[in-house]
């Protein structure tokens, strides 16, 4: 473990991938940089496990989203990470009869028009719910409304249209093999890390900045503050003068929920690789399920927003026991005998993420300028939330984190 330093020039908060971004990007400046790690591993939200010999799971984050774009495939290859550009199971590879295929084009014709109805209302500049844009009476709705649970971690009456057109998507999705979280702690493992040490106060009153942590008080001249948003808006880090307008900002960028579920899976060649399950339920309160990924004897299931949060509230094993229902439901009774628990998700209830990424709350789209913005030449801000148009995602968070050290090393005199 990495002694914790009683003075540096450059303090960074947070190990995921913004802070891992900014402490590659001072390498090699002269400046002394030490990044402080609340968890005890890097990463973050994102976070590979092993959950069974047979199953790696990607526990946060796992699709390389608007993957020519993104910076993360860049670091896989010169890490030796192999990328897997199979296309996503979300709108083809349908298994089983739980959505008919003549439903399910009916439904992705709704889809389909109520992004263009969310298009052109954000084109005339409304900051407006997401939710005005769906279609009064529309049967497919509630179903509209889980995948963007799936996408933004909430409802559409909790989203903003105006963000929601900011984020750029190329709908290049890939995965890494060896999991996500593998390769951001990956990239993290040459860094000067001090884990186990939370951040509780930033003192920025005196010339030089303080930073209380449970492992001792260190001192800086610049601080990159790298932690989720519902962190700074619930003042489980707290600024000494107080910062109003980080915390407003930050409550308007709330972490919406995402959870995962991985379920070992019996007799798996019995069912596709890579196949897509979930059912015409005509309801927002649904899982969608990932059958064998990379071909491994699992299944993975996925639940957003307001159910995610109410699935984690219901404790320990209630992800993964609606899921076998869920599953069985659409599959068959039988199919339960040949499901097993391996590993849930629960980032809501974990104390330092309180939530899965953010999204702007309607009227709030510019929230992610005011939270990105420095303070005095010396308090600088990353996180996803904080990137213009790659927001909710790992390289957007990543590139965050190098944008802010950039910052550091203008008003610091260095290139």
């Amino acid at each position: 473990m990495t002694s914790l330093p009683s003075s540096v020039d450059v303090a960074i908060i947070g190990a995921g991938a913004a802070g891992l971004g900014a402490v590659h990007a001072l390498h090699g400046s002269g400046l002394s940089v030490i990044v402080l790690e609340a968890r005890n591993r890097l990463g973050g939200r994102a976070w590979t496990v092993q959950a069974s010999p047979e199953v790696t799971f990607d526990v946060g984050c796992g699709w390389l989203h608007s993957a020519d774009k993104n910076s993360f495939v860049a670091i896989a290859r010169r890490l030796g990470f192999e990328l897997n550009k199979d296309l996503p199971p979300w709108r083809e590879r349908a298994y089983g009869n739980a959505f008919p295929q003549d439903q399910r084009d009916d439904f992705m014709r709704a889809m389909d028009a109520f992004y263009e109805r969310l298009w052109q209302a954000a084109q005339k500049g409304k900051d407006e719910p997401a939710s005005l844009s769906l279609e009064p009476g529309n049967r497919w709705n509630p179903m509209i409304d889980a995948i963007s649970t799936y996408i933004n971690g909430c409802e559409l009456k909790d989203m903003s249209t105006l963000d929601w057109d900011a984020y750029e998507d190329t709908n290049l999705n890939w995965r890494v093999r060896r999991g996500y979280g593998a390769l951001i702690a990956a990239y993290g493992a040459p860094c000067p890390v001090a884990l186990n040490c939370n951040v509780t106060l930033i003192d920025h009153s005196e010339r030089r900045l303080r930073l209380e942590t449970p492992r001792g008080t260190l001192t800086a001249d610049k601080v990159i503050v790298t932690v989720p948003t519902n962190l700074i808006a619930q003042e489980a880090i707290r600024f000494s003068p107080p910062l109003p307008a980080k915390v407003n900002a930050a409550a308007g960028l709330p972490l919406g929920v995402n959870d995962k579920v991985t379920l070992a899976l019996e007799d798996a060649e019995t069912l596709p690789k890579e196949g897509n399950l979930r059912g015409a339920t005509m309801r927002t309160e649904m899982g969608t399920y990932h059958i064998r990924p990379f071909g491994q004897p699992c299944i993975e299931g996925f639940f957003g927003g307001s159910f995610a949060r109410e699935l984690e509230d219901a404790g320990d094993g209630a992800i993964a026991a609606h899921s076998i229902d869920e599953i069985a439901g659409f599959l068959g009774n039988d199919i339960r005998r040949k499901l097993k628990p391996l590993c849930e998700s629960r980032w809501a209830r974990d104390p330092f993420a309180r939530g899965s990424y953010s999204h702007a709350l309607p009227g709030h789209a510019g929230d992610r300028a005011v939270l990105a913005a420095p303070v005095d030449g010396r308090l600088f801000f990353a996180g996803e939330a904080t990137s213009p148009t790659f927001f909710t995602t790992a390289h957007g968070a990543r590139d965050s984190g190098e944008r802010a050290a950039k910052e550091v090393l203008a008003v610091s005199g260095k290139r």
